[in-house]
């Protein structure tokens, strides 16, 4: 038990800054007076609280975390900092004259840090502003991830920050290291998101944004969480040009966000446009884009500007894991939507703020398929996997073909659990699948028109594990269950 000592020490302080984060909603509702903003600083003299108390106990204990301190740390960072996000929500609630289920808020806060974009909420217009604030920033906060900003602004905790950065990194880019220290990667990763985000509240607001809806929105277009401030999404606003404007920061934030790091610092954009995954990524998402859009004008559902209109922006909303709508596309061709959540499990980038598999697992299992049809022609011939050019370590091709095996074994176990739940097939897979690859809205009855509500208790606890399964990328949470991980 000693041994997790350390863990618990940097989870106190992890603690004590998402506190400090408090301080954006607070100051929200305490400049616009929207009446809630006792809330905020009872949650966050509760949750600084707790964490100075877990520093304190373990303030002795410094020693350099080991890789499986890492994973956990990881996972209880995902698993405990909604519970602290959980707290303000109630309390809004609470002076409203309402109360929010603990089951509600949890889950709420999950899908916020998550990115997943799921809620449970309704009426969201006249939520009190700084509530949304909230909801929104949790989005950006854990976009990018809350432990790559620890180590990017936290290097004098004394922790191995490599061993936390590594555990936090999506896929394959888990080993990547772009400057000499790992501080110095996550500060330039983080670089780059502010200036993603920025850039793209500006636009916002130029394009007719009031500033909040810019900030709210800007939140969770870089961040590629979708959750807005308003019932109808990013349909509320009926713009063309915000639209285009949210699409083009949805299509960059669904690329390797280190590409960028590495083309800024050098100058240089050939490696950028060179790279094979991202050429993938973006390839799939416009040519996606355009086959729903010809088919919804081929169908007669649009004219042909409008069906380009909507069936870019919601195809690569949907495919980015985003989850904005501008309107319900459940009442599209079949097809359509079915085959847009199946993009969200593949047309993003790793190292991107999206979710889902990841577009270079993709490459590596077409790469390994096409080489073993070669096998089948020629069993002696050698026939590396090679991405961009480079030899792809069997590692790598092993650790994939696992993560594919769990992947599936997961979406059939908890969809299973769902239907046990006497939920009808379309809305339990959907459901599962929406949230392992924290995507936000699924098909029947939790489409882009409805909410997570309809559900059960004991069905959104299903898809709160699998918001956390798909953010820890479901090995990093099953490796904690094995006997092996916990002999020293």
């Amino acid at each position: 038990m000693q041994d997790l000592f350390p863990v618990l020490r940097v989870l106190g302080v992890l603690l004590v800054f998402f506190a400090l984060g408090m301080t954006v909603p607070l100051a929200a509702s305490w400049w616009l007076q929207d009446g809630v903003w006792p809330a905020w600083p009872a949650a966050m003299a509760a949750t600084a609280l707790a964490g100075l108390l877990l520093w304190f106990c373990m303030r002795h204990h410094k020693r350099e975390l080991q890789p499986r301190h890492g994973v956990i740390l990881v996972t209880l960072v995902w698993v405990c900092l909604p519970l602290s996000a959980a707290l303000p929500m109630m309390a809004v609630y609470h002076l409203l004259g309402r109360e929010l289920p603990f089951t509600y808020a949890y889950f709420e806060a999950v899908s916020g840090l998550t990115t997943a974009g799921s809620s449970v909420l309704s009426n969201l217009d006249e939520l009190p502003v700084s509530l949304n604030i909230w909801r929104t920033f949790l989005q950006w906060v854990g976009g990018m991830g809350i432990l790559i900003l620890a180590v990017a602004i936290m290097p004098l905790l004394g922790v191995g920050g490599s061993q936390m950065f590594r555990a936090e990194a999506a896929g394959p880019v888990k080993d990547t290291k772009l400057t000499p220290r790992i501080t110095g990667t996550a500060k330039g990763l983080w670089g780059v998101y502010a200036v993603f985000s920025v850039s793209c509240m500006l636009a916002y607001w130029l394009g007719g944004m009031e500033p909040l809806d810019a900030l709210m929105h800007m939140f969770t277009t870089v961040s590629l969480g979708g959750l807005s401030s308003h019932d109808a999404s990013f349909g509320h606003f009926q713009s063309p040009l915000l639209e285009a404007i949210a699409f083009v920061f949805m299509v960059a934030a669904s690329c390797n966000f280190a590409l960028y790091f590495v083309a800024m610092r050098k100058g240089n954009w050939q490696g950028f446009w060179r790279d094979p995954e991202m050429r993938a990524t973006v390839g799939v998402l416009l040519g996606s884009s355009v086959l729903v859009s010809l088919l919804l004008w081929g169908k007669g559902v649009y004219g042909p500007l409008e069906a380009f209109r909507y069936g870019m922006f919601n195809t690569v909303s949907v495919a980015t894991t985003t989850g904005f709508a501008t309107v319900d596309y459940l009442g599209w061709p079949v097809f359509a939507p079915f085959f847009m959540l199946f993009l969200s499990g593949m047309a993003t980038s790793a190292g991107s703020t999206g979710g889902g598999i990841k577009m270079m697992r993709m490459l590596i299992l077409f790469s390994q398929a096409r080489r073993e049809l070669t096998r089948l022609v020629h069993p002696r011939a050698v026939q590396p996997v090679v991405l961009g050019g480079r030899v792809v370590d069997n590692r790598m091709i092993f650790a994939v073909l696992a993560f594919m095996l769990v992947y599936g074994g997961t979406i059939v176990l908890l969809s299973m659990v769902m239907m046990l739940t006497d939920l009808d097939p379309i809305t339990a897979f959907s459901a599962v699948v929406a949230s392992v690859h924290c995507l936000g809205p699924g098909l029947g009855s939790i489409g882009p028109a409805s909410s997570y509500a309809g559900l059960t208790d004991f069905q959104i606890w299903v898809c709160t594990l699998g918001m956390l399964l798909g953010r820890l990328e479901i090995l990093s949470f099953l490796a904690l269950l094995t006997p092996a991980f916990w002999r020293r």
